[in-house]
């Protein structure tokens, strides 16, 4: 096999923009707030800055990009992902879409803090989408000015890249840049706006189309454009289901179906909340997408969202994942409904994603729980009541999972030492009450009883437990310590956090701080807890 050849100069990256090739564009050249008829983009340009730094970068993505190491820490490679030199082949360009949010139409939206450089195609013929987010106002950036800050860069950076090594499909971040000029945000909309320092991520995916794209066609009656787009998405990204044609069509609307379901129950297992299931943050690939005010989910409650925005409903709550997906999904069966025609073919499609999630939360809790296999007749029962017995006191999902794995299924202790390797995961010891510790005892007895019957040994089971409960999650106290220091100059944090998150199921004895539960100073700082759209 022939090493892969690594470019040393930007200008030799391979770009294949059949996007805005194949679709058409806004014909209005001038950059200012307006509705887009009639076009799937807008052909605009970064905004240029006085003093862009790199902060870092991501080696496995540079690596799928084709760049060396020392391209990516040249300066070029800095001009290039904060948007002040524009390579060759790139034709920046933001995306026409619309969407629900919360719930609620909101006509058009696009890409307001988001530019496309274009789409590469790599040495393994794989093609990925490059874009800038917080390189400058486009025109659909309605009122706001397009930029974005450190602190929200540094979360989607690290987000997008700690994800993808827990197994997640998410897009991916290839860079993090520092601007050298300020933004004036107001972080919890209350008033108090401020100077932060200003920061560019570069993105990278196969394709950011959204829901919304086709959505905002659809409530448009454009019916040509909304086939135009999706026989291009068909032919680009889904070339395997045959050509264009209404069966086509819904053999791919099924496989978005299936495709989403397989991203949320990656959520559920790992306990990640987005935060924004609006439409227009959901991806047509089934990818994770927009990193906005997204949590881990520490003391395991269904009930949590890290929006400040959602706080009242908690629409996006962490238990509604799953719900929300399925009606965002039936928006996107509404657009796609004028190829097709037919209601009760996408109502099927749909039907695939709740057969989908229910088999993957089955085989995803018997995967968490070290189970060969899923046993109806004793597992649904096992699962519930686990769920339950997590609610009632203030227990870490991530630690309770991993300290499970050390539960003997040929113990011959009492109950209390039994219970030893999870008190870790308890925020407060006080709640774990004698009652509680009955329940809980009496769940654990079932639960070896369960896994004697697989007749495993204690390794093979522990192997299979390690495997899809992580050590290490990006909990929003550790972003928030990356990010405190990162805003004095010191970005060491940022590199330590991710190179921990790139094995994030390992026991890594020199970052065991990182898989600390959540101290009591973080409970209900900023940053820490819930987090607002501010960015």
């Amino acid at each position: 096999m022939n090493p892969i050849q690594q470019l040393t100069h930007l200008d030799d990256l391979k770009f294949d923009n059949n996007f805005i090739r194949d679709l058409p564009g806004d014909p209005e050249k001038n950059n200012y707030p307006r509705q887009v008829l009639a076009a799937c983009y807008s052909q605009v340009l970064p905004t240029k800055v006085v003093n862009p730094q790199r902060v870092a970068f991501s080696s496995e993505v540079a690596e799928l990009l084709d760049l060396s190491p020392e391209l990516c820490n040249s300066d070029d490679f800095t001009q290039v992902f904060t948007g002040n030199r524009i390579s060759c082949g790139m034709e920046p360009y933001a995306l026409c879409y619309g969407g629900h949010q919360f719930g609620h139409w909101a006509g058009q939206l696009g890409d307001g803090r988001a530019i496309n450089l274009g789409e590469i195609i790599n040495s393994k013929r794989e093609r990925w989408a490059l874009q800038l987010k917080g390189s400058g106002p486009t025109p659909y950036s309605r009122t706001a000015d397009g930029l974005a800050v450190l602190r929200s860069s540094i979360r989607e950076f690290l987000c997008s890249e700690a994800m993808h090594h827990l197994g997640v499909p998410t897009t991916r971040a290839l860079s993090l840049t520092l601007t050298g000029e300020s933004v004036i945000r107001d972080m919890f909309y209350n008033g108090n706006r401020k100077a932060e320092p200003g920061a560019v991520v570069c993105r990278v995916a196969p394709s950011f189309t959204r829901f919304g794209s086709f959505q905002l066609l659809t409530a448009r009656r454009d019916h040509a454009l909304l086939k135009q787009l999706a026989d291009h998405t068909i032919r680009t990204h889904h070339p395997h289901i045959g050509e264009p044609s209404p069966a086509t069509y819904l053999i791919w609307f099924t496989e978005i179906c299936q495709k989403t379901a397989e991203m949320i129950v990656h959520w559920q297992r790992v306990g990640f909340v987005h935060g924004v299931m609006n439409t227009d943050n959901m991806s047509i690939l089934g990818l994770t997408i927009d990193y906005g005010p997204y949590g881990w989910l520490e003391n395991y409650d269904p009930n949590w969202t890290p929006n400040t925005t959602d706080a009242e409903h908690r629409r996006y709550r962490f238990g509604n994942q799953p719900e929300i997906a399925f009606w965002n999904l039936g928006q996107l069966a509404n657009a796609l409904y004028p190829l097709i025609e037919q209601v009760e073919p996408l109502q099927e499609a749909l039907n695939v994603y709740t057969e989908t999630f229910e088999q993957g939360w089955q085989a995803m809790m018997t995967e968490k729980l070290g189970f060969n296999n899923y046993q109806p007749e004793t597992d649904d029962s096992l699962f519930s009541d686990l769920i339950a017995l997590l609610q009632r006191v203030e227990t870490d999902m991530t630690l309770f999972y991993r300290q499970l794995s050390m539960i003997s299924a040929h113990t011959q202790d009492n109950d209390e030492n039994l219970i030893l390797p999870l008190m870790s995961a308890y925020y407060v010891p006080d709640q774990v009450t004698a009652d509680y510790k009955t329940h809980l005892y009496d769940w654990l007895h079932r639960y070896i009883k369960r896994v004697q019957q697989d007749n495993s040994s204690a390794e093979e089971r522990r192997t299979r437990m390690h495997a899809v409960n992580p050590r290490y999650v990006l909990r929003n106290y550790l972003a928030q310590l990356a990010i405190d220091k990162a805003e004095t100059g010191d970005f060491s944090m940022i590199d330590e956090l991710l190179d921990c998150l790139r094995h994030p199921y390992d026991d890594q004895p020199d970052n065991e701080a990182f898989a600390e539960k959540r101290p009591d100073w973080a409970r209900h700082r900023a940053g820490c807890s819930m987090l607002s759209c501010s960015s």
